[in-house]
């Protein structure tokens, strides 16, 4: 991907016509795209990426799928403005930007899909950033997984999905937040760097008043027996 400098921002080439706006404090990594493909929203689809920081989930899904609309919800000014350049340089027109809490977020219409890629740490456990905008993306200080769900409660229609990356340690909140608000886990994918490695990363989708029933996917594995990117991670990326 080609980068492009802007004042303290950079742009960065993701095909199709869009160009992503970053910063040191604001940008992404492996998860956003393992998210955006896990999720894969129909062309019909309206969407909503909470957390949104860069916007790469949510731009990632309208380069992949193309759904009818999306909604990036994000509380950093930072990220927001990182956002307007972004949709501003890419033309963008169903992309609309939230510069709010998503405790207080409230879409005019009912969503079919709710993706997050939330702070994986419980606030006050391991080591905190030296930028205040890295140690909010990483540790639960303005919002927590249960805030999540309950705003994925209140907007996505009924048999809507919620689709979720965090850590495997907290694969049992995750889940527990999804049931206490009506949403029931499943689909669950596993990301491993090898078969003989431990997972680092969950994938999960939940839909709203759905029937337990759970699908446990085949684990996704990022380097093949050579440490060269997977055949599906080459997919994922583009490669």
């Amino acid at each position: 991907m080609a980068t492009t400098t802007y004042d303290d921002f950079k742009f960065e080439n993701l095909g199709d016509g869009i160009e992503i706006c970053i910063s040191d404090e604001h940008r992404f990594g492996t998860d956003a795209f393992l998210l955006a493909d896990f999720a894969s929203p129909r062309n019909k689809d309206y969407v909503c990426d909470l957390c949104s920081g860069s916007g790469i989930v949510a731009l990632l899904m309208i380069r992949n799928c193309h759904p009818s609309y999306v909604a990036a919800v994000e509380i950093q000014q930072k990220a927001v403005e990182q956002l307007e350049l972004t949709k501003e340089k890419s033309s963008l027109s169903t992309l609309e930007i939230f510069g709010c809490d998503l405790k207080e977020y409230k879409s005019e219409k009912e969503l079919d899909l709710i993706t997050c890629n939330p702070p994986y740490k419980i606030n006050n456990t391991g080591i905190k950033n030296k930028t205040d905008a890295v140690t909010i993306a990483r540790h639960e200080i303005l919002c927590n997984i249960s805030d999540v769900c309950k705003t994925a409660a209140r907007n996505l229609k009924f048999g809507g999905r919620l689709c979720i990356c965090n850590r495997p340690e907290r694969l049992c909140d995750t889940m527990l937040a999804m049931k206490q608000n009506g949403i029931e886990p499943k689909r669950l994918r596993m990301v491993q760097k090898t078969p003989e490695s431990a997972p680092w990363l969950i994938l999960i989708e939940g839909k709203k008043g759905s029937k337990p029933y759970m699908t446990i996917e085949p684990p996704l594995f990022t380097t093949d027996g050579n440490g060269e990117y997977s055949d599906e991670m080459k997919r994922i990326y583009r490669l």
